[in-house]
Formats: C-alpha cells, structure tokens, sequence
C-alpha cells in the first residue's frame, strides 16, 4: 500500500553509493525509517537537499505491514524555509530543537497533535518578525505537556520555587540541589503560560535565559528515561552567548 503524510526529517544517513536512510517523524505512523535512493547522484529526482533534517516534507511511500524500512516513492517540501539556513541563531536553535525531538519521541503510532506542534513551532521559527531569545525554552516546556510530564502547579508568593525532580512549583527548599529559585522559576512560568505570539513582550536576562536553559535540560533528564545528551546544547549557549 501506498502511506501519504507530511512529515518531519529527524536523521539523514548515507546508504550504499548514492541513497540515503531518512529518520521521519511522520503525521501518520509516528517514526518511521526510509530508503530514498540516488539522490547523491547528479541528476537525482530527489536531490540531498530535499531531504535534510530539519526539513518538512509531503510524502509517499511504500508501506508493508511488519516491515521497519520501507522505501520512498514521492518526496516534495511541504514547507520551503527562507530564514533557517541562512540566519546562524535560527539554524541554531532549530537544530537543538530537532535533537530534542529526536531524542524524546519514541512512538511508533501517529499523534497528530504532536505532529502539528512540531510543525508549527518550526514553522514559527523560519517565519516570526520578532525576536527568537525564548523561542527554545518556550519549545522545551510546550513538548514537556506532549511527552507527559507538564510542570503543574502556579507560581506564586506561597510558591516560589520549582522542583525539577517533582516537576512542580513548591513552597520551600525541596532538600535536594535540583529546583528552580524564584526568578528562573517566575520566568518558566511566564513562559509556560504564554503563546508562541507573545514571547517578544516577555522580558529576561540573558544571564536567566541561559541558566533556565541548563536546568530545563536537567528537568527532562529527569523526566525520560535514557535520555541521551544534546550535542547541540553547547553550540546553542555560545550562539545566545
């Protein structure tokens, strides 16, 4: 049978002379791995750059029930990026996203809901006039609610501080080193509870959007299991450095 889906290329890997394997996080089935061939040769139908990570793409494939690889028989942008790949921050930051992603979606099933919210976020980042400073902590604390491990709570006077471990706001020293003090956790929860529309009118310090960057990494560290380190991380703080 024949699968049309949009999708979104996690991981590009070089497969015989001329093909490469595609990891996609597909609208329709979730994970998904691909063999898209001949496109590292000259007169490719489908050339590399089509199918790099981070792209969004309409595509069709071959699809065989108990089968973990299939093969690609379509492939076109669903979304041309004209910021991305020529704006350094930008490229920055939506690689560090991609990883994320990469390294916290598991599924194998469709959830279109998460689907469209990585859509949408890379989208924001190619298209948004406004500045992209927050961008990234706004991401990471929109997938925490998609991956199941939302920080609950409010911040407030009785309850200044969040707990990475607990993932929610507390009222006093937790007893471990792991939590928020009040003024990243203030900004954590501005940030949780705004729209992707309204991070400009957001203000911070670079000093707290760095600091809040680490310790949201840490809080998902606690919060999936396995997960592996962001390579990424320490280009992105020299980048927003």
């Amino acid at each position: 049978m024949l699968l049309k889906t949009r999708g979104l290329i996690l991981r590009a890997i070089k497969y015989g002379d001329s093909s490469l394997i595609l990891e996609v996080y597909t609208e329709e089935r979730g994970i998904r791995k691909y063999i898209v061939g001949g496109v590292r040769k000259a007169r490719s139908q489908t050339p590399a750059s089509l199918v790099q990570p981070l792209n969004l793409v309409d595509l069709v494939a071959y699809e065989r029930e108990g089968k973990d690889m299939t093969r690609l028989k379509e492939v076109r942008p669903a979304h041309v990026y004209t910021r991305i790949p020529f704006d350094v921050m930008r490229g920055t930051v939506g690689l560090f996203m991609l990883e994320v992603a990469r390294n916290t979606i598991r599924e194998q099933e469709d959830n279109p809901a998460l689907f469209q919210f990585l859509y949408d976020s890379f989208v924001f980042l190619d298209t948004t006039e406004g500045p992209i400073a927050t961008i990234h902590l706004h991401f990471l604390l929109e997938l925490s609610a998609h991956l199941g491990f939302l920080p609950s709570g409010q911040y407030s006077a009785e309850t200044p501080l969040f707990d990475l471990k607990e993932g929610q706001f507390i009222a006093g020293f937790p007893g471990h080193t792991e939590y928020l003090d009040d003024q990243k956790a203030e900004l954590m929860f501005r940030l949780l509870h705004a729209h992707r529309e309204e991070l400009a009118a957001i203000s911070s310090t670079r000093e707290n959007r760095q600091s809040l960057l680490t310790d949201l990494v840490r809080f998902y560290r606690h919060h999936v299991e396995g997960m592996r380190e962001i390579n990424s991380l320490e280009v992105l703080r020299a980048v927003m450095g």
